[in-house]
């Protein structure tokens, strides 16, 4: 027989261990760390120190984009400036005689016929475009 203080008699286990798990001291610990990794990480990403000359001439322009935009009604715009379907290789011939970057980004509507893109791109090669990129929007994840 053992002996047990319960007065019904029941034998209780001595050593019964809790089954719960305590996350608050590992969630303490989580948050101290990130505390001292947000205040150390910008010491981190120090570069050499260097003492720049100073220049008296401006900085190099960047040049602009440029942008030619076709449109469901077969509108052409250069930049937001409406250019006749005619006149786009003497427009396009002006704009790029002084630029470095001979890049050209087209943005045709989606409605348009694959065969009035392709004149498009055809009349761009003509004007002297030596880059052509198209502008697309990326693709909805379902």
């Amino acid at each position: 027989m053992t002996f047990s203080p319960d007065p019904s008699g029941a034998s209780r286990r001595i050593g019964t261990s809790l089954a719960e798990i305590n996350i608050i001291p590992l969630v303490d610990v989580v948050l101290v760390l990130l505390l001292i990794f947000m205040l150390t990480a910008p010491m981190m990403y120090r570069g050499i120190d260097v003492n720049l000359p100073k220049a008296a001439s401006k900085p190099t322009a960047v040049e602009e984009r440029m942008v030619l935009t076709l449109t469901r009604d077969h509108s052409l715009f250069l930049n937001d400036k409406r250019v006749g379907a005619g006149a786009l290789e003497t427009t396009l011939r002006q704009a790029f005689a002084n630029r470095r970057d001979k890049t050209l980004y087209l943005k045709a509507d989606a409605a348009l016929a694959y065969g009035a893109v392709v004149e498009t791109m055809d009349r761009v090669r003509r004007a002297g475009i030596e880059r052509l990129g198209m502008v697309t929007e990326p693709a909805r994840e379902r």
